[in-house]
């Protein structure tokens, strides 16, 4: 079926041809199943892979990973003895690390060669020097098995050990699909393991805080493990942080909330250990590290899993030396042998292929992150690794099983005494110009593992913590201020696409009627220049009496694919965020979302249907809506969203009725309607002023009246609300410019029934509403600059400010 491998031995059938004993629950699951049942199985995991897997991350993508619906069971004895093999190989790769940070005596012994390890590229020469702690407390381990039945390590993990996040969300996936299996074998449960995982980590804390903070550094959302750091970060109980927003200050490290600087104690890096700390690593990318991180970590103010430059112990070549130096680190012999290696210097002939062989992969020596070739490369010092056989696994595959080779991922943590070994793992299925070696790719296909639970053990996690009582907390503004910045964008670009939908809808509607009175030409034209302000419609779109084909074709070319472009946008915020979304908040908005674009995609180009194109846009705006106002904990992340929403809906109202205004006064009824129907106001004045249309009413319900959610009022009432909230200054100086804002929209009410003439009066109206739009642009900036970027306000040289006042975060 693969060329590039000769077939293995079959996991599921023994010698003699009959069906192995720790295979029969799940094979008797599957038997059960008829042909286009195991499908529709197939079928619905593939499903749950898209809408709750990997790529519902990031709407309308498609997941890189395919999870099979059958599972790679492991005998129950033979996992105990890999679990010791682990264990052992991590002490002693732990051992290995710890001397060449340290004394180096096995370069000084012989033991390694000192070209091989100081001239690796995985080397971290500032990490040299006695560590105040463990190098490893993850590890991982790829192992194949070979023709004598034993298993042997293919390449060792001790950087960032990938794939516990995935294995955690291929269990939960694989238990909703193949129920009849996990009722039929069940397996060991893997919660014991990430609580277990959890306190160690707390036990890493080097702080005298009483609550160890944690947080999981990622490199961000453009990261191919992104959605393994969102999986971790929940399952950890930890904060999901990037580089951005951390700081070292006084040799400690600091997290970068609204409501200040938060120490942190340990830190689970995902960070490519070469690009950590720009300050120690002149190569490094200054905007990806975090200035000062390795001197906080030398200096034991923090802790690291796993040390920055523990990735040097997956060098290629040293798997090749492991044999003798165990008896000198741990003095034992070596239970879990890695597959046979040959170090070949530059221009050796390639080693001759062992009995045992099916191949060689050539890699770099000491180059742990390169992958290997099937070609020696003579004019490079290259580790030449002799593999087996893979191991074969039945595997659906076009509705049918067959069997496909694997490579078997294993992970251990340190619990403060001994290595536990994860209950399970990854069997990643390996297809034509599939790598086996290097990072775990982005893309592919895998399995379950499955570990059966001992009847004759009790399932043992970690031991009761006894804490002090934890303070009652209820601050609005312990959330980093990237994530805060996010939510207020997310709000922002969400609101815009409402907007665009609803001014979009109004044209088309009013399009569709062909022959327009006056009046309706008026409103069209409000309606172009208020698309025009959204960017959504160039300048040159106006309508005219002549035809107005010029702007059914604006919307068409230019309006959809900036409404697509809105779409795209709010889905790659909705991805950044995602760690502050509960599951079923995600799920109402990237599916709510992925309808919304996949109608805009559809859509044709004649209007009615562009105007039902725009339906689910609205959809998808309410449901924020909703979701917000009944899931999310009156906190800063709920107060963020909802200040970006209404300083943008507040800024658009402003904008819009001071254009719909902009006009004589004869003509003032006319643009009324149109305020009225732009806030979706329209039922209510009805209801209160029956059909008698009069300036001073209408403009009260839309501008003044703080009961309207789509009024002017309603957002400033908001806004100073929310900043109030989040600030911990008494006098806020956004907070206060809001009220201004608002005493503006509510004083315009007495100054129209005050007017001899309404209509004069409202004529009137649209610089003071340009002003207040124009404001609220500016309260943003103020909001930005304050919590966002994290500087000072500005202050006119020579003026007394009587004392400046504490910038939070900085």
């Amino acid at each position: 079926m693969f060329p590039e491998f000769t077939a293995g031995r079959d996991e599921m059938v023994s010698g003699d041809g009959r069906l192995r004993s720790h295979w029969r629950g799940v094979m008797g699951a599957v038997g059960s199943l008829d042909r286009s049942a195991l499908a529709e199985r197939g079928e619905r995991l593939s499903r749950a892979m898209q809408e709750e897997g990997p790529a519902s991350l990031l709407p309308g993508a498609r997941s890189g990973w395919r999870l099979d619906p059958l599972p790679l069971p492991l005998d129950g004895a033979e996992f105990e003895s890999l679990a010791r093999g682990v264990a052992q190989r991590a002490r002693l790769l732990d051992a290995v690390l710890s001397d060449l940070y340290g004394r180096q005596e096995l370069l000084s012994e012989g033991l390694l060669p000192a070209p091989l390890v100081l001239g690796s590229p995985d080397f971290l020469r500032p990490m040299r020097g006695p560590a105040p702690g463990p190098w490893l407390n993850l590890y991982g381990a790829d192992l194949v098995r070979g023709p004598d039945g034993a298993w042997r390590v293919l390449q060792d993990r001790t950087g960032r050990a990938s794939g516990l996040g995935q294995a955690l969300e291929n269990r939960r996936l694989l238990s909703s699909a193949m129920p009849e299996a996990f009722r039929a074998a069940a397996p060991l449960s893997l919660s014991p393991f990430f609580e277990l995982w959890q306190e160690s980590l707390a036990r890493l804390a080097t702080g005298a805080q009483a609550e160890p903070a944690i947080a999981l550094l990622s490199p961000g959302i453009g990261d191919p493990h992104w959605y393994e750091h969102v999986v971790l970060s929940r399952e950890l109980n930890c904060a999901l942080v990037e580089a951005g927003d951390l700081s070292v200050r006084n040799g400690a490290l600091f997290l970068k909330t609204l409501a200040g600087l938060q120490r942190l104690d340990v830190l689970l890096s995902r960070l490519d250990a070469h690009t950590i700390d720009p300050l120690d690593q002149p190569e490094a990318d200054a905007g990806r590290g975090v200035p000062g991180l390795l001197d906080a970590l030398r200096h034991g103010a923090l802790s690291c899993v796993n040390r920055p430059g523990a990735s040097l112990g997956e060098m290629p070549a040293l798997a090749a030396f492991l044999d003798k130096l165990a008896p000198r680190l741990i003095g034992e012999a070596l239970e879990l042998p890695s597959l046979p290696t040959t170090l070949l210097a530059s221009g050796d002939a390639p080693p001759r292929l062992p009995d045992d062989a099916s191949a060689w992969l050539f890699r770099p020596a000491g180059d742990g992150r390169a992958g290997e070739r099937r070609h020696r490369d003579p004019a490079r010092v290259e580790a030449a690794v002799a593999l087996p056989a893979l191991p074969m696994a039945p595997a659906l595959e076009d509705g049918t099983l067959a069997p496909v080779p694997f490579v078997l991922r294993v992970f251990a943590v340190h619990d403060g005494e001994k290595w536990q070994c994860f209950p399970g793992g990854i069997a990643r299925l390996v297809g034509p110009g599939a790598p086996l070696t290097g990072r775990l790719p982005g893309a592919g296909w895998c399995k379950d593992v499955w570990v059966p639970p001992d009847p004759s053990e009790a399932i043992i996690g970690p031991a009761a913590h006894v804490a002090p009582p934890l303070p009652i907390r209820r601050t609005a503004g312990a959330i980093p201020s990237r994530v805060a910045d996010n939510l207020f964008w997310l709000g922002r670009y969400v609101e815009r696409l409402d907007r665009g939908a609803r001014l979009m809808r109004a044209s088309i509607a009013r399009i569709r009627r062909g022959a327009l009175l006056p009046r309706e030409m008026v409103e069209l034209s409000v309606l172009a220049h208020c698309l025009n302000e959204a960017a959504l419609l160039g300048r040159e779109a106006k309508p005219s009496t002549g035809s107005l084909s010029p702007l059914a074709d604006a919307l068409r070319r230019q309006a959809a694919p900036a409404m697509r472009h809105l779409q795209d946008r709010i889905g790659q915020l909705v991805e950044s965020v995602r760690d502050r979304l509960t599951a079923d908040m995600h799920a109402t908005f990237t599916q709510t979302l992925r309808a919304a674009e996949a109608s805009l995609d559809a859509a044709p180009p004649d209007l009615p249907e562009l105007a039902r194109a725009l339906v689910p846009s609205l959809r998808f705006a309410n449901a924020v809506a909703g979701m917000a106002a009944e899931n999310m904990v009156r906190g800063g992340a709920h107060l963020f969203l909802e200040l970006g929403r209404r300083i943008e809906r507040g800024q658009a109202i402003a904008s819009e009725i001071a254009t719909a205004l902009d006009g004589p006064p004869q003509r003032i009824e006319a643009g009324l309607r149109l305020v009225l129907e732009l806030c979706d106001s329209a039922i209510t004045y009805r209801s209160r002023y029956l059909n008698v249309l009069q300036p001073a009413p209408a403009l009260d319900l839309v501008l003044a009246d703080p009961s309207n959610p789509r009024g002017l009022a309603f957002q400033l009432a908001g806004v100073a609300t929310a900043l109030g909230e989040v600030s911990t200054e008494r006098n806020d100086a956004a907070a206060q410019e809001a009220g201004r804002l608002l005493s503006l929209a509510q004083g315009i009410t007495p100054r129209l029934l005050d007017a001899a003439d309404q209509s004069r009066a409202a004529a009137e109206l649209p610089p003071l509403l340009r002003h207040i739009a124009s404001e609220v642009g500016v309260l943003s900036d103020m909001v930005t600059r304050r919590y966002f970027a994290l500087l000072p306000a500005p202050r006119a040289v020579g003026v007394d400010t009587g004392g400046d006042a504490l910038v939070l975060g900085a």
